[in-house]
């Protein structure tokens, strides 16, 4: 085998997935990575509230592809050569066991991303991967010879085989720019994931609810999503929310982030049929409180806002309720309209859409096909998938594939 020299810029999950994947494959290879800041793999670090959604349970990549937004097609190839079956085998043979949960997200089985974090560290010195961190990239050109000149912001120079780029979706990102100064085109990076501010009377003070089958849409548009809702202090989140945002990046940004949202509190239910649940309820609970008694085991706070928009009073019995109070509220519960005014701040925002062209690069080695030797890996690609572990099984695949081309591995 030959010993390539072979720089990675960027010290997330992608990065130190190439790398390790580049120095297992090839063990002369002379492989080391840079990070700018002092803190490598720090998405990995927070993600899952600290508990490190490594991956998702859905083993066909037909099936798997569906929940990316932007990057499905051109994954289906690299899923069938690693997908989350490789993720869960490579981390095992590591000693990292990872555990499913009911909704097919994948942790590890201590809850803690430091678990994850500790194992890439770990697999990356033990394959004799060079890790620099606090030391950025300052530019990059191609040498006569084709190699890659690399200044750092030290001012020290060298010069490299083979360059992946790895730097997240930061449109300002020094991978950004590099991939440009080569050639490539750069999709408008915009948040994908991201949470809606709304400030409405109907769910003011309800942070922490949660509603486990929600359905949710965006007025003037095909975009729909169902699945938990949470409230927050600023709005809405959870899953419902989260893929919405996720399929409709662009067209939310185009929109300023200002929309009618659509709920149904009652999952796929039509108010019509909402509306007839309400009259069965009113026959058989006559003498009952509307708010104290709900057909659909909605949460008691919510249920009794919901009436009180509908102009039923809480103190009031089920059978004082005329038909169109319960059209009223048969609207509130399966088609209610939220303004939003914004979304979540930009330190919240864990992924974004936008990034190097995707027909610009080959998927087989994440290889450039502007320039030789170069490649990409994870976020800085224009891929990004839903909530739900998505977005790192992307980043593994990717980096996987990305290091073991750059090792002569293929």
């Amino acid at each position: 085998m030959t010993s390539p020299r072979v720089i990675v810029i960027g010290g997330g999950a992608a990065g130190f997935f190439a790398a390790i994947a580049c120095a297992e494959a090839n063990p002369v290879a002379h492989v080391v990575l840079y990070e700018a800041t002092a803190h490598p793999l720090a998405k990995v670090r927070v993600s899952g509230g600290g508990r490190c959604n490594v991956t998702h349970a859905c083993p066909d990549p037909r099936e798997l592809v569906k929940r990316y937004p932007r990057g499905g097609r051109e994954l289906t190839g690299p899923f069938n050569r690693f997908g989350p079956r490789d993720t869960i085998a490579w981390f095992a043979a590591r000693g990292v066991e990872l555990k499913t949960e009911n909704d097919g997200r994948m942790f590890p089985v201590t809850d803690n991303s430091e678990t994850i974090v500790d194992c890439l560290r770990l697999a990356a010195d033990k394959a004799g991967v060079k890790v620099f961190t606090s030391m950025g990239v300052r530019k990059a050109a191609k040498t006569d010879e084709g190699k890659f000149q690399v200044e750092f912001t030290d001012g020290s120079v060298g010069e490299f085989d083979r360059m992946l780029l790895a730097t997240g979706g930061n449109k300002s990102s020094v991978g950004s720019i590099i991939a440009g100064e080569f050639g490539h085109t750069i999709e408008a990076p915009v948040p994908s994931l991201f949470t809606f501010h709304i400030d409405d009377a109907r769910i003011r003070g309800l942070e922490g609810l949660s509603v486990l089958d929600a359905t949710t849409s965006v007025d003037g548009s095909r975009l729909r999503e169902r699945g938990p809702l949470l409230v927050t202090h600023w709005g809405m989140s959870g899953p419902a929310i989260l893929k919405l945002s996720a399929w409709g990046a662009r067209e939310l940004a185009e929109r300023s982030y200002k929309f009618t949202l659509g709920v149904s509190w009652v999952g796929e239910r039509t108010p019509a049929q909402v509306q007839a649940t309400l009259v069965a309820a009113r026959a058989a609970n006559l003498k009952k409180k509307i708010t104290t008694w709900n057909p659909f085991a909605l949460p008691s706070r919510l249920w009794e806002r919901l009436a009180v928009a509908a102009g039923i009073g809480p103190d009031t019995v089920w059978t004082s309720v005329s038909n169109a109070a319960l059209e009223a509220f048969a609207a509130q519960l399966a088609a209610g309209e939220f303004a939003v005014e914004g979304k979540s701040l930009n330190k919240e925002e864990f992924v974004t859409c936008g990034g190097v062209r995707l027909r610009e690069v080959d998927f087989k080695t994440m290889e450039s096909r502007l320039c030789p030797r170069l490649h990409f890996a994870g976020e800085l690609l224009d891929i990004d998938g839903v909530t739900g572990g998505f977005n790192f099984q992307a980043a593994w695949t990717t980096g996987w594939l990305a290091g073991r081309a750059m090792a002569g591995v293929t």
